[in-house]
Order: structure tokens, then C-alpha cells, then sequence
């Protein structure tokens, strides 16, 4: 299974209400992926990283979560700069940089880092099970959860079904390289993947209608919201709220 890593916790984030989480991450994203003013955008981190410090989160496995993400917006820093047009800001050889190619990586540094670090402190605090039923409970299309569910439930098994095909590879004497042969192979070895994946779906679907599926999501546990829910929730609107009028009313 999934690595829940942050789920043991007992602090006042962590016994939130699920639906609470949501709706507070989803709304913050929304907020921080429109939002322009680079005073706003650290504002918008720091609320971040404040709730991870009321969540009381290892550092050391919140960085390790952020590493792949900022790996990527390394890859933009290394081109955006070169390929955005405006004004010339330095050159590295045959290359310009521009001030808005820079302005433009900075925003989506700051900008994904606030969103992961939120998403990280709040919806990573709870169980994947119980995050999927609180989605069905915010009226989140059948659809979505059942993949959200799926996804949880498979993706360990495909990865043990690569693992298994990488070590017949190996058993036959495959060794990597920068060749038709290789590629032609991983490309093999991707093809495989998606038809054990497509034979194992159509008899985990045969399987659950013949235990009488018929789209339905049961829990044995009911959500409810409790007076420190209601705050939470109200308190963190209202600090998104601020930010949204700091943002377009030019205040700060």
C-alpha cells in the first residue's frame, strides 16, 4: 500500500473533519494558481508553512515530498528564461535571458511550493480510505472517486507487475543502452503494462458485479462537524479571503 506517512499525528490539524481539508485546499489552490503579486504569493507560502507547523509534520519527510516537485521547476528555471520573449535581463553564451522569463519561473516556483506545502499539511494527514469517502461526500462525481479509490488500491500491484517483467528482462540477459533494441524494448515493456493492466480491470469489474456492485460508496463511519471544524474552516476562509482582497484591490 500508499506510504501514509503523516497520518499518526493526534495535533488539532489532523483531527480536522476531511471535508474541511478539502475544501480549504481546493480553494487555496484556486486562489494561489490566479494570483499575480509576488506579495501575495509569500504570503500565500508562509500560511503554508505555518500550518505545517501546526500539524507538527517531520521536516525531513516534508522535504523529501517536495524534492520531486522542485526537481521539474528546476527544468523550467534551466529554459523558461531563455525561450520567454521580453526584456534582456543577462546572457549565458548564445542565450538570453529576459526579465519576464525570470519573473514568470520565480511565480511558479513560489506558486507550486504553496500549494504542495498546504496539500501536504492538510490532505496528507488523513487516510487515503477516508479521503475518498469525503469526496463522495462533497457530491465529487462517482467517477473521480472510483478512480481515486482504484488507483490507491492497483497502483502497488502494477508496480510489482513492472518489477516482475524488468527481472524476466534482466533473467534473459538484457542490459540497457542507447540503441533501437533498447528502446524498441522499454517500449515492449510499456505495451505489456497496459494490456496485463486492461486483463486485470475487466476481472476486478467482473468480479465486483458479481458481489452485486452497482456503483454505490458505503462507510461504516459517518463524518460530522464538530465546533473546531466549523472555526478552522471559518478562520482559514476568511485568511484566503484577506489575501483575495489584498490581491486585487492593491492594498499591499
Amino acid at each position: 500500500m500508499l506510504e501514509e506517512e503523516f497520518v499518526s499525528n493526534g495535533c488539532l490539524i489532523h483531527r480536522l473533519d476531511p471535508r474541511v481539508k478539502i475544501v480549504v485546499v481546493f480553494l487555496f489552490s484556486v486562489f494561489v494558481a490566479v494570483s499575480n503579486r509576488f506579495v501575495i504569493m509569500l504570503a500565500a507560502l508562509a500560511l503554508g508553512l505555518s500550518i505545517v507547523l501546526l500539524s507538527r509534520l517531520p521536516i525531513k519527510q516534508l522535504v523529501r515530498r517536495l524534492v520531486p516537485a522542485n526537481m521539474f521547476i528546476l527544468f523550467l528555471w534551466l529554459f523558461l528564461p531563455f525561450t520567454f520573449v521580453g526584456e534582456p535581463l543577462f546572457s549565458a553564451g548564445p542565450l538570453v535571458a529576459t526579465h519576464e522569463g525570470v519573473l514568470c519561473a520565480a511565480q511558479i516556483s513560489i506558486k507550486s511550493n504553496a500549494i504542495m506545502v498546504m496539500l501536504i499539511a492538510l490532505v496528507t494527514s488523513t487516510p487515503i480510505l477516508t479521503l475518498g469517502h469525503a469526496m463522495h461526500e462533497l457530491r465529487v462525481p462517482k467517477k473521480i472517486v472510483h478512480l481515486f479509490f482504484f488507483t490507491y488500491r492497483y497502483i502497488h500491484v502494477i508496480h510489482r507487475e513492472y518489477l516482475r517483467l524488468v527481472s524476466a528482462m534482466k533473467v534473459r540477459g538484457f542490459r540497457p543502452g542507447t540503441n533501437m533494441h533498447t528502446y524498441k524494448t522499454y517500449a515492449y515493456l510499456v505495451g505489456m503494462l497496459l494490456v496485463r493492466s486492461s486483463d486485470r480491470a475487466e476481472r476486478v469489474l467482473n468480479a465486483m458485479l458479481c458481489r452485486g456492485f452497482r456503483g454505490n460508496l458505503y462507510s461504516l463511519s459517518a463524518f460530522s462537524l464538530k465546533p473546531h471544524d466549523v472555526i478552522s474552516l471559518v478562520l482559514m476562509l476568511a485568511l484566503i479571503l484577506a489575501l483575495g482582497v489584498l490581491e486585487w484591490t492593491k492594498m499591499a
